[in-house]
């Protein structure tokens, strides 16, 4: 690969779950970006969904398969629905599931993800909300918690990740260090921030054990965190990325940003910086929920590579974990 392809595999960008854009066309076969979230809620069922995902992969490089991806959580956050595709609960009512009833439903909902083309849900949330916290905007208020105790949120959450994996989905921790304690909602607030979590946080077990089980993907929130590195979103935290979630907590797989292309709380980062710190961080795939950012991430990245061997080493590192796990799930010819 050149090195403006490597980095095309960095970028996340999204597509419209009812059609492909001419943006999302111009991200993939100009920009190489190598993965595409479906955005926006659809009802027009499973096929509906196959047919913009098999559009979606007639545009990739003959060689190396897209990661498709969406948020199909349950209750609020399910962006797939109609025929074809299950009602699923909120992650408040799977917690009062038996959890291995659970992991059988999340196998189901997973092979219709499978089915309609889709290879990594964004999910499940482990972020905890503990009991009588209050409004908890980006979490509590949309019932996405399992629990109001980290081991019952990693108990349930997961299930529904190992359910989901043994349909053959790649799933999505989120939003790591965790969002359970906060008062605003990051994409549409600024300034949002944990004052409480620690390096060594009890809250950070969900998390943990998800590392433990093998989970693909972990994303990093944009929130900032008062007692761990105030001074930047954890998403552009090399003391939060590369410190605790590789080194203390030994994750080796792929760090995934929370939106940083639309997402009030990082607002006052150029678009390229924002690629630039998630990476420097430690970071490897970029999200943006709005496909036109992919020339200046793109740009962005080339450069810093250009100026700096540093970043440039950390560009094809993270470019090298994204072509494992894609050749792992038969994305490589």
């Amino acid at each position: 690969m050149t090195e403006r392809q490597r980095v095309g595999q960095l970028l996340m960008v999204d597509c419209s779950s009812t059609g492909v854009s001419s943006a999302t066309v111009a991200a993939i076969q100009r920009y190489h970006v190598g993965a595409v979230i479906l955005d926006g809620t659809s009802t027009a069922g499973r096929q509906a969904t196959r047919n913009v995902t098999d559009q979606l992969n007639r545009l990739a490089p003959r060689r190396v398969g897209l990661f498709i991806a969406t948020d199909q959580e349950g209750g609020l956050v399910q962006r797939l629905q109609g025929p074809g595709f299950s009602a699923i609960p909120s992650a408040v009512n799977q917690g009062q599931l038996d959890a291995a009833t659970l992991q059988g439903d999340a196998q189901q909902w997973g092979s219709e993800l499978k089915s309609a083309g889709i290879n990594v849900n964004l999910a499940p949330v482990l972020d905890t909300v503990p009991a009588g916290f209050g409004s908890n905007p980006p979490i509590g208020d949309l019932y996405r918690q399992y629990g109001n105790t980290p081991n019952a949120v990693a108990t349930y959450g997961l299930a529904v990740a190992r359910g989901m994996t043994d349909a053959g989905i790649d799933m999505t921790v989120k939003h790591f260090p965790g969002l359970g304690r906060t008062r605003g909602n990051t994409d549409t607030t600024d300034g949002v921030t944990d004052y409480v979590t620690t390096r060594q946080d009890p809250y950070l077990a969900p998390f943990r054990a998800a590392i433990r089980a093998g989970v693909p993907f972990v994303m990093v929130s944009t929130a900032d965190y008062a007692k761990l590195d105030p001074d930047v979103p954890a998403a552009f935290s090399k003391t939060i990325i590369t410190g605790m979630l590789r080194q203390d907590l030994g994750f080796h797989g792929l760090v995934i940003s929370d939106d940083v292309g639309i997402a009030r709380q990082v607002r006052n980062y150029s678009i390229g910086q924002r690629a630039v710190a998630f990476v420097a961080a430690g970071g490897d795939v970029v999200l943006t929920v709005d496909a036109t950012q992919a020339a200046d991430m793109t740009s962005a990245l080339l450069q810093q590579a250009n100026l700096h061997p540093n970043f440039k080493k950390l560009v094809d590192a993270a470019a090298l974990r994204v072509l494992q796990e894609k050749q792992r799930k038969g994305l490589l010819a």
